[in-house]
Formats: structure tokens, sequence, C-alpha cells
């Protein structure tokens, strides 16, 4: 399957952002949300996320995800690799 395309836009909490995907992520308009690495056990795409250094929570609804930051944290560095997660995850 093709990488997925992902657009990235702002909102209104500067320590969160929204990746917005070409697939179905969360079937029915339901949404997951995850505050630790513990409760995404099990979800592939939401442990990836939880991997990287920074993230510190995460809201995947049915074609995007928005993605929550450490104030430490800067996007410069993480949205490249939030990318290639997603990529990786739904590829």
């Amino acid at each position: 399957m093709p990488h997925p395309s992902i657009t990235v836009q702002g909102t209104p909490n500067p320590h969160a952002a929204k990746f917005t995907v070409d697939r179905t992520l969360v079937e029915g308009g339901s949404s997951k949300s995850y505050f630790d690495s513990a409760a995404a056990a099990g979800d592939g795409l939401a442990t990836a996320l939880f991997e990287i250094d920074g993230v510190v929570s995460l809201l995947i609804a049915e074609d995007f995800i928005t993605v929550t930051k450490a104030e430490s944290a800067d996007w410069e560095s993480l949205v490249p690799q939030i990318e290639n997660a997603i990529k990786e995850a739904l590829s």
C-alpha cells in the first residue's frame, strides 16, 4: 500500500497539531484518545507515535490525528518524525 498523504495544521493550542491523512483511521465517526504509551498498547499507530520523544497525548479520529507535544519539544523537529511514523504505521 502506498504511503498516505498527510496535511499538517496548527490548532488554537500551540502545543497541539492536526495531522490529516487520506485514510480512515477510526470507523464510525468515533475517536480514540491516549494520554500515555501504556494506554496506547495494542494500537500500532499510537504506539509508534508515543515512541517519539516529546509526544504526550493523541486524539485519533476518522481521518486525522491530533498530537499534543511537551512544552519543551519543538514542532520543527517533531513534524518530520510524526509524519514518518504515520507513513510507516499505515503503509
